[in-house]
């Protein structure tokens, strides 16, 4: 279609329509897979309608079939289902619209359907969206819970009663969305991420009641699983009974077997809480008891010593003892001045025994020029010396005689 055009020289509608149709006529046809949200079988007329819609993606396509190819599936599919149409895209261009005209249609089964969400399962875990070490921890008491349900629905009243029931004062943010059909999943995300959105909300809870496969299959859709897995807060899967596991379940945080196992989850029991709160208290007296009493033992025990009976005692034993080391001391220092004297005596004894004073006393004498030098033999003096002569007690003048 490139062709030649200016705002001189446009093309007129009819020739682009026409143009357009011809492109899509060299088409070949296509196996679409889709889920029927409008049939149209209107009596006396050949051809039937019908819009084929992807709900992951909330996107349409108009297909048209003959009835003799609808009559063959006529009993087995409605709105609602999905099905498997073999098809050739059309351009009607009076309209200027795109449909696809079916020559076949096939509705997918059950099997089928658990086979391509077991396939699904596989890849999304092999992405790692179901990793246990990624999901997070619910708040212990959250200030305010958003619950995303069908609107008057069995599975919104088990929340709620048995929440409020649990913890009269939590406080919800409800979300009721479409939980099955051809707008569920666009209105599942749309509302988890609003309410993943609010910094009041502290945890959020998809829940649903007990369905079918088919009826539940929004919940296993790709787009609503990585949606989930994109949340910053806690989010809690309550899908269903026991037996149901959509891949919701698998990404969720927590997994509540049913809406009413997701109210017990999320919020404490306030009795219960209470007990504990009580067991706690009884326990801490206990051991605060306990501890008082082993203190007040070891306090009479430590009282009970001698020492604490009668504190000056060791004060009178030390005393006694230093006294003792006192005497002993004195003793000793006695021992040591008597032995001392007695040394000294003989040593002052033998002194004076030797010394020249001594010698002088037994009658000798000591000469001496005047110059103070001892005279020792005749030779030194001559006859006319002046010699000082010294005795024991005092000294005189002497002359050497011729």
């Amino acid at each position: 279609m490139a062709l030649n055009t200016s705002p001189e020289a446009p093309l007129p509608v009819g020739e682009v329509s026409r143009l357009i149709g011809g492109w899509i006529d060299r088409l070949g046809a296509v196996w679409v897979e889709g889920q029927i949200t409008q049939l149209s079988r209107r009596p006396g007329q050949g051809v039937v309608f019908m819009t084929l819609r992807d709900p992951s993606y909330d996107i349409s396509v108009a297909v048209t079939c003959y009835r003799q190819v609808f009559d063959a599936v006529a009993d087995i599919v409605s709105e609602g289902a999905r099905v498997v149409v073999h098809a050739k895209p059309e351009w009607y261009a009076p309209r200027g619209q795109l449909s696809l005209r079916a020559v076949e249609i096939k509705p997918v089964g059950i099997g089928e359907l658990l086979a391509r969400l077991e396939q699904l399962k596989r890849a999304l875990g092999a992405e790692g969206l179901f990793a246990a070490d990624r999901k997070q921890a619910l708040p212990f008491l959250p200030h305010r819970v958003g619950l995303v349900c069908g609107r008057a629905s069995a599975a919104e009243r088990d929340v709620l009663e048995n929440a409020r029931r649990r913890w009269p004062a939590v406080r919800f943010e409800v979300r009721n969305v479409a939980v099955q059909g051809i707008h569920a999943v666009t209105q599942v995300i749309e509302a988890v991420q609003e309410l993943d959105g609010d910094p009041a909300v502290d945890v959020i809870i998809v829940a649903r009641g007990g369905g079918s496969v088919e009826d539940l299959l929004p919940f296993s859709d790709e787009q609503l699983v990585r949606a989930v897995f994109a949340c910053r807060t806690p989010v809690v899967s309550a899908i269903g009974h026991e037996p149901d596991s959509p891949l919701l379940d698998l990404v969720a945080d927590l997994r509540a077997s049913t809406p009413t196992d997701a109210a017990k989850k999320v919020v404490p029991d306030v009795g219960e809480e209470l007990q504990r709160v009580r067991q706690l208290r009884d326990r801490a007296l206990r051991t605060v008891r306990g501890l008082l009493e082993r203190e007040e033992r070891g306090l009479a025990h430590a009282l009970g010593r001698p020492a604490m009976e009668r504190p000056h005692r060791m004060v009178d034993e030390r005393e006694a003892e230093v006294d003792a080391l006192v005497a002993r001391s004195r003793r000793v220092l006695g021992h040591l001045l008597d032995r001392a004297d007695s040394e000294l005596s003989h040593t002052r004894a033998r002194v004076v025994s030797l010394s020249p004073a001594a010698t002088l006393e037994r009658g000798y004498a000591v000469l001496q020029r005047t110059d103070g030098a001892v005279v020792r033999a005749p030779g030194e003096v001559a006859a006319g010396d002046e010699l000082r002569a010294r005795v024991a007690e005092g000294e005189f003048v002497v002359r050497v005689a011729e």
